[in-house]
């Protein structure tokens, strides 16, 4: 997805350089340890000695293609199940009803969705739970490796479940540009099958637009830590996990050793981009030939079945995961195979108390400050050029622009948050509050331009100039005009916003240091040995915290400018 051009201003370069300086000091600060040059720990000259460390770790390799492999299965076979949605049922009853299933689903946290799908698929879990009345095998747990087994498959779903509803809705926002229906149409009438007629005439103008958006979703895939955590292998870890453990030990060797991975995990994700850059220039070859044959697939009936069927599957477990989410959460008793709890209570919540109180507070303290500055800052940005261009745009270039919005998402995390930790710790920061409302700040920002900065550009500019002309001053234009009309968007900005500072994992636990507690650390750490109850509640609640936003950002338009948008206005 492309975003357009426009004059290089003061917010926009600000935005800019906020978007490159955390990413690229954060590298500096993660190499210098990495090449054994760390002060707080005695080393002030150039060594190999933590590469060294990190070559001689056991299961390493391993690592490495457990991050490198579920990465780019999950990156594709996500992109592979949004395409044949679209190819097979895009402006259809059936699709209408799969988009506003999956919507919502967007705003789970990583973290949440990864429980829920363990509580679900787990061998005591609701799946085993539903099939045992109809098999005596199952009348005790199954010794099956579902969770964390070693090829990282649920791993693999995991990420799938997450990423589908994300690449939709890029794919959704970039149709329209492509005027994908009339194209499929003109195709069907010469014969082609619904999916060929797709893939020949829309697929690779749509995937152009996406492009940005699915390397996101690649390196993202190959370096997440959350949900690995959850799901991924154990003996040995994906990269990721082990990288983030090192980091956080107490032994300062040991964290140069972890600076050194990060390097390697940012090696692996470049590379999930070459290898998906060659697949890219394949399936063109692929396709072009197939389009140059003739080949028009007209009967595709049973694909387009199989991908509804694999969808409706990923919608099942979705909604699985939530629900036994909110069945642990007032469990008394339930015990294996029983498919619902026999006693129910609100003893899970009451033992959560003042400790999930404070640290849904922190969550939600936090991911709304974040949120509101970003805000804040974009509008003004997208301001700046509505004025100097007379429509809001974002920067000289749409492509610049586009690769900067989309750098923090494209780098690994784990590649620089060790850098900006050791950059805070020097300032004095480390552990504070700041440190970790800079660091989400850096994920929050991008999602609220991409969320704004389309509403905005497609706001009529004649409402601009008709006030102009009649004498009204660009202050006025805007907190009279373009404001109140663009408030349904940037309320849902800011809700976005807070989704995805909920979610943050990693930079909250490196950059915060364990001293800045919220529900996501919370539920995560629990997730490794606590009660299922007590995992339920806290992800639950990661869950309602987005939920919660997004509802207030449906009403808030109502309540601030009832005559506009209650349908009262005259």
């Amino acid at each position: 997805m492309t975003l357009k051009p426009a004059a290089c201003r003061p917010a926009t370069l600000a935005i800019a350089v906020f978007l490159v300086m955390p990413v690229a000091a954060g590298l500096i600060g993660t190499a210098l340890p990495a090449l054994g040059y760390l002060p707080a720990a005695g080393a002030r000259e150039m060594s190999l000695a933590p590469v060294s460390m990190l070559m001689e770790t056991p299961g390493l390799s391993r690592s490495v293609f457990l991050s490198l492999g579920s990465g780019l299965a999950a990156t594709a076979l996500s992109l592979l199940l949004v395409f044949l949605l679209l190819a097979g049922w895009m402006n259809s009853p059936v699709f209408t009803v799969l988009r506003r299933l999956l919507a919502p689903l967007l705003s789970v946290p990583h973290a949440a969705a990864a429980l829920g799908l363990a509580l679900v698929i787990a061998p005591s879990g609701l799946l085993v739970r539903l099939a045992a009345p109809f098999s005596p095998a199952l009348d005790r747990p199954p010794d099956w490796l579902i969770l964390q087994d070693p090829f990282a498959l649920s791993l693999t779903l995991g990420l799938v479940l997450k990423e589908v509803p994300f690449l939709l809705l890029m794919a959704l926002a970039a149709l329209h540009q492509v005027a994908a229906l009339p194209r499929v149409r003109l195709a069907e009438s010469l014969g082609y099958g619904r999916i060929a007629a797709f893939i020949y005439a829309v697929a690779p103008s749509l995937y152009r637009q996406m492009r940005l958006p699915v390397l996101a979703v690649l390196a993202f895939s190959t370096s997440v830590v959350d949900m690995a955590l959850i799901l991924g292998p154990g003996l040995p870890a994906t990269l990721s996990v082990r990288v983030a453990g090192w980091m956080g030990d107490p032994d300062l060797a040991i964290r140069m050793k972890g600076a050194a991975g990060a390097l390697l995990q940012l090696g692996v994700s470049g590379l999930a981009v070459l290898v998906w850059i060659s697949a890219e220039r394949l399936a063109g070859f692929l396709v072009r030939h197939m389009a140059t044959g003739g080949r028009r697939l007209a009967s595709d009936r049973t694909v387009r079945a199989l991908s509804l069927v694999w969808i409706y599957i990923l919608v099942v477990l979705a909604v699985a995961s939530l629900c036994v989410l909110g069945l642990w959460s007032v469990s008394g008793t339930w015990h294996y195979p029983d498919v619902l709890p026999r006693r129910w209570t609100v003893q899970p919540w009451l033992q959560a108390g003042s400790d999930l109180i404070k640290s849904v507070s922190t969550t939600l303290f936090l991911g709304l400050s974040v949120s509101l500055v970003a805000a804040v800052v974009v509008v003004a940005m997208l301001q700046e050029g509505a004025r100097t261009r007379g429509q809001p745009v974002l920067g000289h270039g749409g492509a610049w622009m586009s690769a900067l919005v989309f750098l923090p998402l494209l780098v690994p995390q784990v590649a620089f948050l060790f850098g900006l930790q050791v950059l805070f710790l020097q300032a004095g920061l480390d552990g504070s509050w700041w440190a970790v409302a800079v660091s989400h700040l850096v994920f929050v920002l991008p999602y609220v331009i991409l969320s704004l900065s389309g509403p905005w550009a497609a706001l009529d500019p004649r409402y601009r100039q008709l006030a102009l002309s009649l004498g009204a001053s660009e202050a006025k234009v805007f907190w009279r005009i373009r404001l109140p009309l663009m408030l349904p968007a940037l309320a849902t900005a800011v809700a976005l916003g807070l989704a995805v500072s909920v979610s943050q994992y990693l930079p909250t636990l490196l950059v915060g240091g364990g001293r800045v507690v919220t529900v996501t650390t919370e539920a995560v750490a629990l997730a490794s040995g606590g009660s299922r109850p007590l995992i339920a509640v806290h992800a639950l609640a990661q869950i309602l915290l987005p939920f919660a936003g997004f509802a207030v950002a449906a009403l808030l338009p109502r309540l601030v400018v009832p005559r506009l948008y209650s349908g009262t206005f005259s």
